[in-house]
C-alpha cells in the first residue's frame, strides 16, 4: 500500500501556489499488517558485505511494509532466486559503485513518503544513477512504484520528472479491493490492490485498470530497466479477508514471480 498526497503540480514538474501553506500527510496501516502469518519464505537472503553479490537487492527499510517484505520473500523463494536484503541505514550506506553490483532493486508496498524521508539524498542520487548510468533494474510495488517516479519527497525520478497520482478508487473512499487487471496476454486476473498508484503518462502498459489507467508500466530509464505495478500480485491468501476474488491466490502469485523475472532479466512483458 501506500500513503502519499502530493500538492498540484503542471505537468512539466513544477509546484502550484496551495491554498494552504501546510501539506496534509495522509496516513495509512501498511499493506497486510504486521502480524500477518506468511509461512517461512523458501529462501534466506544472503548477508551483505560478504564478498559475494547475489542478483537481487530487496529494500526493507523504514517505509516498507513488514507483511509486503514477507510476501516479496516468499515469491522469491518460491522462484528459487537468490537475494540480499538492506534496511534504511544499510542502503544508505551503499555507493552507486556498490549498487550496480545488482541486477535488480526491490522496493515493496508501505509509505513511500516514509520511505524517501529515511533515505538520504545522496542515496536516492545513487540509485537513480545506478539505475540510468550503469544498468541497475528496478522493480516497484506500490509505494515503491510512487518511489520509482518523480517526487518532492526525495523519490528516485526514474520516469523524467512524471509523477503518478492514486487509483481512482481512492477517490472514491476505498483503500482496498479486488481490482480486475486486464493485460494483452494474460487476460483480466482480480488482483489485490491498496491505495496504489496508476502511471499514467509514463512507459508502456503492461496491465490496466478497470477505467483504462496503466496499473501496470515497463520502460527504460537510461540503461536501466524498470517496471512499476499499483497492485500487489505477491498478495497472500490472508490479505483477500473480506473480499470476492475470481482468481486464485495461485495465479495471482505466479503473476508476481513473472513480474520479478522480467524485471531481473530486461525482458519486456507483452504490452499494449
Amino acid at each position: 500500500m501506500n500513503s502519499y498526497l502530493r500538492p498540484a503540480v503542471t505537468r512539466t514538474g513544477h509546484m502550484l501556489v496551495l491554498a494552504s501553506t501546510a501539506l496534509i500527510l495522509i496516513g495509512f496501516s501498511g499493506c497486510g499488517t504486521s502480524g500477518s502469518t506468511l509461512g517461512a519464505p523458501a529462501s534466506t537472503p544472503v548477508a551483505l558485505n560478504l564478498g559475494s553479490t547475489p542478483p537481487i537487492l530487496l529494500f526493507t527499510g523504514t517505509g516498507t511494509s513488514a507483511s509486503d517484505v514477507s510476501a516479496v520473500k516468499t515469491i522469491l523463494g518460491a522462484n528459487n532466486l537468490t537475494y540480499a536484503t538492506a534496511n534504511s541505514s544499510q542502503l544508505n550506506g551503499m555507493s552507486e559503485t556498490q549498487l550496480k553490483g545488482y541486477k535488480l532493486l526491490i522496493v515493496p508496498g508501505g509509505n513511500s513518503i516514509t520511505i524517501g524521508h529515511n533515505l538520504s539524498s545522496t542515496t536516492t542520487t545513487n540509485i537513480h544513477n545506478a539505475v540510468t548510468n550503469d544498468g541497475l533494474h528496478y522493480l516497484g510495488i506500490c509505494a515503491g512504484g510512487f518511489f520509482g517516479g518523480y517526487s518532492i519527497y526525495n523519490g528516485l525520478n526514474l520516469t523524467s520528472g512524471v509523477w503518478f497520482n492514486f487509483y481512482a478508487d481512492y477517490y472514491n473512499g476505498i483503500h482496498k479491493a479486488a481490482v480486475e487487471i486486464s493485460s494483452p496476454d494474460a487476460g483480466a486476473l482480480d488482483q489485490y490492490w491498496q491505495d496504489g498508484p496508476q502511471f499514467t503518462g509514463w512507459g508502456s502498459i503492461v496491465g490496466k485498470y478497470p477505467d483504462g489507467t496503466p496499473a501496470i508500466v515497463e520502460g527504460t530509464s537510461g540503461k536501466g530497466w524498470v517496471i512499476l505495478s499499483g497492485i500487489h500480485p505477491e498478495a497472500p491468501a490472508n490479505w483477500r479477508t473480506g473480499m470476492k476474488f475470481t482468481t486464485s491466490v495461485a495465479v495471482d502469485n505466479a503473476y508476481a514471480g513473472t513480474l520479478i523475472l522480467a524485471a531481473l532479466s530486461g525482458t519486456s512483458l507483452p504490452h499494449y
